[in-house]
């Protein structure tokens, strides 16, 4: 218990982070080798053996994973410890597809309690706080990470969940939460709630721990002004733990990667080359301490940017942007890379909520994107002028996305509200692919 800070790992030097993740490496490689057929069979058909990796220096040797990989081998064709030995699964929405499902023994239950304690220490987070996990619980990971960080840093733990926001600013107010975790978009719905109700000077909340979906900083900076707290980054996916892989500290300059159980490389998405830090590409992940399901170079589809830069904080873990967009979930709009993040950039730096929907479609061979955008109570208030904000916001987006995109501003509170997951993007060209 306490603050759980781990300044011998945290804060060691590149030398000794390197020394851990070779060491780690090693045996992971061998445990997949031996108990993984799939794992087996790629590095045979590269012409591999767990002899020759010896290093880091050896990993861009190993064959790459994806998500595709993951739902052929469901559900047990990864697991690399006897069933027997697991204790728990998580598993994805299988909103795409076939569900992925990540399995745990009880040393990867502790493994990503320790990294998710990382992040609320992180975030100032101590045993005197009052942690408020309001991330979905059950199969999802963000309520049962945050939850087991919160234990391990003696925090009192509310095991709230989304949904029934009346009971969560209750709680909030009653029992005093100071930290609150769950996604971004959800946050800005309480921020927004809290402050219709008049109840922001009885919220004692100092941090927020936000993550599971895209977010940009000037909607960070809208929560953080709208709640009186400090935003931070949490990152992570459910095939590699869940959240914890990496968060921010009080700098907010990238999130720190726990290096000791993970290690990121950055790639050309297309030619899979790694690249240098300081370069943006895609993220790969390898799990080097994990038991039932290691997942080795890993292909996440994020695209971001690593920096070895001093920290303030002292940590000295590599750090990584905040995703910059998505490889596979970008848009591609009339031969344009379209990311939500960039419209959401143009949407708050002209005053609008984050409440919006983009639409994209097809007709007469030609693409079109939409974007519906709730407005303010003072331009609800004055309907002339609507047209006026609808073509601002038009040059605004043409300006950072090169490509026309219509605007159209709807009343306040008529865009559903998220309390998961929001949902930004309606493609429905998808309606007419055979």
């Amino acid at each position: 218990m306490g603050n759980y800070f781990q300044p011998e790992i945290e804060c060691a030097s590149p030398e000794e982070i390197r020394k851990i993740q070779s060491e780690r490496l090693v045996k992971q490689v061998q445990n997949v080798w031996d108990n993984v057929p799939m794992y087996r069979k790629r590095m045979e058909e590269k012409g591999l053996t767990p002899a020759d990796i010896q290093s880091v220096d050896d990993l861009h040797k190993l064959p790459f994973i994806t998500k595709d990989d993951l739902r052929d081998q469901y559900p047990y064709g990864l697991l690399a410890r006897p069933l027997s030995e697991c204790v728990r699964i998580q598993s994805t929405s299988g909103t795409t597809g076939r569900r992925v499902i990540a399995f745990y023994t009880q040393h990867d239950i502790d493994l990503w309690d320790e990294c998710c304690a990382r992040a609320i220490v992180a975030a100032g987070g101590t045993k005197d706080d009052v942690c408020h996990v309001s991330y979905g619980y059950g199969l999802f990971t963000g309520g049962p990470g945050l939850n087991g960080g919160s234990h391990k840093v003696g925090c009192l733990t509310l095991p709230m969940s989304s949904g029934n926001t009346d009971r969560q600013i209750q709680f909030m107010t009653d029992l005093g939460s100071t930290i609150l975790c769950c996604t971004p978009s959800y946050a800005a719905y309480l921020a927004e709630s809290i402050n219709e109700r008049g109840l922001r000077d009885q919220i004692k909340l100092k941090a927020g721990i936000f993550g599971a979906e895209a977010w940009t900083e000037e909607m960070r900076h809208d929560i953080e002004d709208k709640l009186g707290i400090k935003a931070y980054d949490i990152y992570g996916l459910t095939e590699i733990s869940g959240p914890g892989v990496s968060f921010e500290c009080e700098e907010q300059t990238g999130m720190h990667v726990n290096e000791d159980h993970f290690i990121p490389e950055v790639i050309n998405p297309v030619t899979g080359e790694v690249l240098p830090d300081g370069e943006k590409g895609e993220l790969v992940f390898t799990s080097i301490s994990k038991e039932a399901f290691p997942l080795m170079r890993y292909r996440t589809r994020d695209i971001c940017i690593l920096s070895r830069k001093k920290c303030s904080c002292g940590r000295t873990h590599v750090k990584m942007t905040k995703p910059l967009g998505r490889s596979d979930d970008m848009l591609i709009v009339k031969g344009v890379n379209v990311f939500p993040s960039q419209i959401e950039t143009v949407l708050l730096n002209q005053g609008y909520p984050a409440n919006y929907q983009i639409i994209v479609d097809r007709a007469n061979n030609s693409d079109s994107i939409e974007v519906q955008v709730e407005m303010s109570p003072e331009i609800a208030a004055n309907p002339s002028v609507v047209p006026t904000k609808e073509k601002e916001l038009v040059a605004g987006l043409k300006a950072m996305l090169g490509i026309y995109a219509k605007v159209t501003l709807v009343d306040p509170k008529t865009i559903t509200r998220s309390e998961g997951k929001a949902v930004r993007v309606i493609d429905k060209r998808n309606l007419y692919q055979g």
